[in-house]
C-alpha cells in the first residue's frame, strides 16, 4: 500500500516548520515499512509504503496526521508570542 499526503500551507517557512518537526519519524520505522517527509515550497509532502497490514497502514497515517496537527497548533502558538 502506498500514500501521498500533500498539506498546503501559507508560506514555505510554515511548511518547512513543519516538515522538520515531522521528519524524525522517516527514522523510526519498521523495514516493512517507509516514511519520507520533506517540504517544497509552500506544501509538506509525505510519501508512506507499507507492506504489512493495512492497519498499520491506517495507524501510520493517523500517527503522522497527529504528528501534524500538534506541530501546527505549536507553530500558531510561537507565533502569537511574537
Amino acid at each position: 500500500m502506498e500514500a501521498e499526503i500533500t498539506l498546503e500551507y501559507d508560506d514555505a517557512r510554515d511548511a518547512e516548520a513543519v516538515a522538520k518537526a515531522v521528519s524524525p519519524d522517516n527514522f523510526k520505522v519498521p523495514p516493512s515499512l517507509s516514511i519520507e517527509t520533506k517540504s517544497k515550497e509552500n506544501k509538506v509532502i509525505t510519501y508512506i509504503e507499507c507492506k504489512r497490514r493495512i492497519s498499520t497502514f491506517i495507524a501510520t497515517i493517523d500517527d503522522l496526521l497527529f504528528c501534524v496537527s500538534t506541530a501546527e497548533k505549536t507553530l500558531q502558538t510561537a507565533k502569537k508570542l511574537m
